[in-house]
């Protein structure tokens, strides 16, 4: 088992993602939108932030945006002043990478409502956030601290009909933090397609 583990952390050790604990401070960053907008987090401060990594292709995707999950969940909490930012940190040439036309005809295709879709083509931004698989979840603070970080939910399966039976980290979080509780679940294992790096 140690072996098994000491393996997993060279690999994640040689694609560079870092290890984020909650409370730590989140990685600052810069991108553009599916339309060329620039977007830092800094932008954001004093506002809860979500961040979701995604791949539209990616079944684990599709199984909450086929059902609407995904986009009722950042319609719901960007009406509560919450920051939803997609990102895609699909390399050039691999799944989920669009651009220009094609990825703005896939957000709408899709009915995706974040405040931004974010390009993370060269993977920086993914790394140094350790995400892992799409989707993978973290809630920033308005103090700019990760209070979340993992799964959507507790259901590691692409199967929509899993989605009613799930316990949702995210809404669970976001109605806590909100509300001025304490999150409970600060951590879900996140499960998904790998983040297809460079």
């Amino acid at each position: 088992m140690k072996k098994i583990i000491a393996i997993i952390t060279i690999a994640l050790f040689a694609i560079g993602l870092k290890s984020l604990e909650i409370d730590d401070k989140a990685p600052s960053f810069t991108l553009k939108d599916s339309n060329g907008k620039t977007h830092n987090l800094s932008d954001y401060k004093g506002k809860y932030v979500v961040l979701e990594w995604i791949n539209f292709d990616c079944p684990f995707i599709k199984k909450h945006y086929s059902e609407n999950n995904m986009q009722t969940l950042q319609k719901k909490y960007k009406d509560k002043g919450v920051v939803w930012l997609s990102i895609c940190s699909s390399a050039d040439g691999k799944q989920g990478n669009f651009k220009g036309e094609e990825l703005n005809n896939r957000i709408k295709k899709e009915k995706a409502n974040p405040t931004a879709y974010l390009i993370d083509e060269s993977g920086k931004v993914g790394k140094s956030y350790g995400a892992k698989t799409t989707p993978h979840m973290f809630i920033i603070n308005p103090d700019g601290k990760l209070v979340y970080s993992g799964g959507i939910d507790d259901t590691p399966s692409a199967d929509p009909d899993d989605i009613k039976e799930s316990k949702n980290y995210i809404s669970s979080a976001l109605d806590e933090a909100l509300s001025g509780k304490e999150i409970k679940v600060k951590y879900g294992r996140p499960y998904g397609c790998g983040v297809k790096y460079k």
